[in-house]
């Protein structure tokens, strides 16, 4: 139970509270709270409710800022790119906190200033709010170049592998884009474009962005902006060989690196570009195109370890693919094979739905009805339309003809045998091709090729709205459009980092999960009005309420040293 102590130092009384417990049968002092002199008791007992209370961001931005400070960011990119004289901020605090923002609450730059004074950063990173327009933010990403960016790039990527011991074994290749809202007849900037939008918005020019990340922690070791409209394989052919410097650059044996991408960057040249260099490669076939591998019966197909693979068949064998005869695997997911039927058989009955409906309205349809009066030609192209889509037109047989009345007529059936040999051989099956022999077993290949969700995971992230979003990027030239890509890939690195930081230490949670915990914890400073008009106002400052995790992470991330007392 608690109880009052009084010392008596030099002289003078001070007093404390402490608790006992009894330990092991044993009375012991658990806790100690120092209270002060009877004056500072009397004072802090009369003192009134504080006068103003304040909040700020505290726990997220004080977790990215310490990752950011292990990095070394600033001074690497001051490095890099340095200002003459004492020109204010440097670049590398610009970019910081462009980086640090895209961590936290992404905003357009004309709202930064607003955000940046509701954290704690103000303090962490002092800026004034005249240094925080746009304009000084685009003077300072004036000064970037493509170059400057790849260099910084290697650099934090090395710091990154090297201080937190990322395994590079297995490193991952792909590429998505972002629509943007450029305006059409914006001929300053070439690099966004219309073309296949992976978010649906092909009405709208789209910016290209690859990534190579670590299969350990999803971590983002290398990126590229590119043209929106550009084919994967063309973008892989022109970065290949930076992605080769940058595997060298990372680890000293490089012969123990995998590289992982898929099959849309297929092609004879970039193959051979990869067989030159000591990097492995992990890939994967367009099944159509290989009807004999497709064939091979489920019978001969070896069950997969269940503990690691369950549910997973594979066929191991050779053949020339590209031009060089390479492992081929085989494999086939009775998970992925129920979810395809299901797909294919709902897409089905949608287009069986549409024909039937259209068939009804030409039955119904008389030569003196109202109306424009439909043609072969208009319901063949109406037919076309319905039956688009993967093996629609395989699975069914349509045929329009012009009847006695000169009406248009439509039959059709559907293909059920056609169905069943899509059922065994095509659906539930991926078709892997690898540089590694012997030394890798199904199971490794498999997995390593399965590791690919990693960088989806990444684009995900960079797509998420509330934390590392790549919109806002109001950015209106090419060379904007690549530092703003440079500073959302370092902020998907420093989340990814700290969430393998806290992992380590037992907590498993997802990005957005570990985000909303840190940010949740906010500073509060108290102001209390003078006791006496000679005195000046008391100002106290504390963390709010946390719950368990929150401070546990709080003590694992020792961010208890970014408190202002």
């Amino acid at each position: 139970m608690p109880s009052l102590t009084k010392k008596i130092v030099r002289g003078k009384p001070y007093y404390y509270l402490r608790e006992c417990q009894r330990v092991h049968g044993k009375p012991k002092i658990v806790k100690t709270i120092y209270l002060g002199s009877p004056q500072r008791i009397y004072d802090r007992l009369l003192r009134p409710q504080p006068a103003q209370i304040a909040f700020q961001e505290f726990g997220g931005s004080a977790a990215v800022f310490s990752l950011a400070q292990t990095l070394d960011v600033v001074a690497t990119i001051d490095r890099h790119v340095p200002k003459r004289g004492t020109q204010g901020p440097s670049v590398g605090q610009y970019l910081l906190l462009a980086a640090l923002n895209r961590c936290l609450a992404p905003t357009s730059k004309a709202k930064l200033a607003e955000w940046y004074g509701k954290t704690v950063l103000t303090r962490l990173l002092p800026l004034s709010s005249t240094q925080l327009t746009s304009q000084r933010f685009w003077d300072n990403m004036e000064r970037v170049s493509p170059a400057q960016i790849a260099a910084v790039e290697d650099d934090l990527a090395r710091t990154a592998v090297a201080h937190f011991g990322l395994d590079l074994h297995c490193l991952l290749f792909d590429a998505t884009n972002f629509f943007t809202f450029l305006d059409s007849f914006n001929l300053r900037a070439q690099l966004p474009q219309r073309g296949h939008s992976k978010e649906g918005r092909d009405n709208l020019r789209i910016l290209g962005l690859a990534l190579l990340v670590s299969a350990d922690s999803e971590v983002p070791l290398f990126h590229h902006t590119y043209a929106g409209n550009q084919h994967d394989a063309v973008t892989f052919h022109g970065v290949v060989e930076e992605l080769l410097q940058r595997c060298g650059s990372l680890a000293q044996q490089v012969r123990d690196i995998t590289l992982v991408f898929d099959k849309g960057n297929n092609s004879e040249d970039n193959l051979k570009i990869l067989q030159k260099s000591a990097v492995h490669f992990i890939g994967s076939l367009v099944p159509t195109q290989h009807p004999d591998l497709l064939a091979i019966p489920r019978e001969k197909m070896r069950r997969l370890d269940r503990a690691q693979l369950p549910a997973v068949w594979a066929y191991r064998t050779h053949k020339v693919v590209f031009g060089v005869e390479r492992t081929i695997v085989v494999t086939f997911n009775r998970k992925l094979f129920r979810a395809q039927t299901r797909t294919l058989e709902r897409e089905i009955r949608k287009r069986q739905g549409k024909l039937e409906k259209l068939q009804g309205q030409l039955r119904r349809r008389r030569p003196g009805d109202r109306g424009k009066k439909p043609t072969v030609k208009g319901v063949e192209n109406k037919v076309k339309e319905i039956l688009r889509g993967r093996h629609m037109k395989d699975l069914f047989a349509a045929q329009v003809r012009k009847t006695e009345s000169g009406l248009p007529r439509l039959w059709f059936r559907f293909r059920r045998a056609a169905y069943q040999q899509l059922r065994s051989t095509l659906l539930g099956k991926t078709i892997l091709f690898t540089d590694h022999g012997a030394d890798w077993s199904e199971e490794q290949i498999v997995l390593g090729y399965r590791a690919q969700h990693h960088v989806e995971d990444d684009f995900r992230l960079l797509k998420n709205p509330r934390y590392l979003s790549f919109r806002p990027s109001f950015h209106w030239t090419d060379q904007k459009l690549r530092v703003h890509a440079f500073y959302c890939v370092l902020a998907l690195m420093m989340l990814n980092l700290l969430r393998r930081q806290l992992a380590q230490a037992g907590f498993s949670f997802s990005i957005v999960e570990m985000m909303d915990q840190l940010t949740a914890i906010k500073e509060v400073t108290l102001l209390y009005p003078a006791p006496q008009a000679s005195q000046e106002p008391f100002v106290r400052k504390q963390l709010s309420e946390t719950n368990p995790r929150q401070q546990k992470m709080i003590a694992v991330l020792d961010l208890e040293r970014y408190r202002s007392h």
